[in-house]
């Protein structure tokens, strides 16, 4: 907030203050998506992202600028826009991921080829559509395609904020159950744990959480991964009650820590987005080849 402040300090703190919310609102949503998707899946490998979650969202804003028009997307309030990207967001990922985790159980693998199939299914869409847009739509697209933490759009740290506060408390009351889920699902059914509606109820607070840091900062690939499996080392346990913790601290301190050095020493010569999609992308090859051994 205050390094390298100069001139009005008024304008310099509000603006600083807009930015490191939505930089913390975006890494707490990033790191309790990675973690719920990781306690419905039962695997440490997948992600929201590598199951096609970002890829969705994108090709929603896709047929938005298609079917309404750069220009009537533009006009309408940001927030209703949200919400209602945001509610197709959570009917369309619970319809195509319902078949994998609510029915029999199925192999990790097919798991992991269906959601890169969703994804490559969805960004092809999404190219598809591109290339009917005249070149002043597509660069509205393409400006939703790549994160940007040097831009985040302020318009929604409201609803954000709600909705992200709202996610934390769902958790918070869900957290015993969500030690039981992690169980598996034979022993969490026996338990008590009622196991579709308890899977149905998580998987949409994921969608939720996965529009929230895509509508702020764009998409971020591998960053919830690299979060999760930190939290898990230093919190040294499965509880949900100290890995949600330690992964929601462990992402603003990775993202508010990486932008001001970004900033600050190395003067955005290059940017977060690509740092942090590449040490989750070797953090995603390591639990791979871990989890092929073992």
């Amino acid at each position: 907030m205050t390094v390298g402040a100069r001139g009005d300090w008024a304008f310099v703190l509000a603006f600083r203050a807009e930015k490191l919310a939505g930089l913390v609102l975006v890494a707490a949503a990033v790191a309790i998506a990675t973690v719920l998707f990781q306690t419905i899946a039962e695997n440490r490998i997948l992600t929201p992202a590598v199951m096609g979650f970002d890829s969705l969202y994108l090709a929603i804003q896709t047929g938005a600028v298609h079917f309404l028009g750069s220009r009537a997307l533009v006009a309408l309030d940001p927030r209703l826009r949200f919400v209602v990207e945001t509610a197709a967001m959570v009917a369309l990922s619970g319809l195509l991921f319902r078949w994998l985790f609510l029915g029999r159980r199925r192999s990790i693998h097919l798991v992991v080829l269906a959601g890169l199939v969703f994804g490559l299914f969805f960004r092809s869409l999404s190219s598809m559509v591109q290339r009917m847009l005249d070149p002043n739509e597509f660069a509205v697209v393409q400006d939703m395609m790549f994160a940007s933490f040097n831009k985040v759009d302020t318009d929604l740290l409201a609803v954000a904020a709600a909705a992200v506060a709202g996610s934390g408390i769902v958790c918070l009351r869900l957290v015993h159950a969500l030690d039981v889920l992690a169980l598996g699902r034979d022993l969490s059914v026996n338990l008590g744990v009622d196991h579709r509606r308890l899977v149905t109820a998580l998987f949409a607070v994921v969608a939720i959480l996965v529009s929230v840091s895509t509508a702020l900062v764009g998409p971020i690939t591998f960053f919830g991964l690299l979060v999760a499996s930190l939290a898990y080392q230093v919190a040294g346990s499965d509880r949900h009650r100290e890995t949600l913790p330690a992964a929601i601290l462990i992402a603003i301190v990775a993202l508010v820590g990486g932008q001001t050095v970004l900033e600050r020493v190395f003067g955005l010569d290059t940017a977060l987005s690509v740092i942090v999609d590449f040490a989750g992308g070797l953090a995603f090859l390591v639990l791979l080849l871990r989890s092929a051994r073992a």
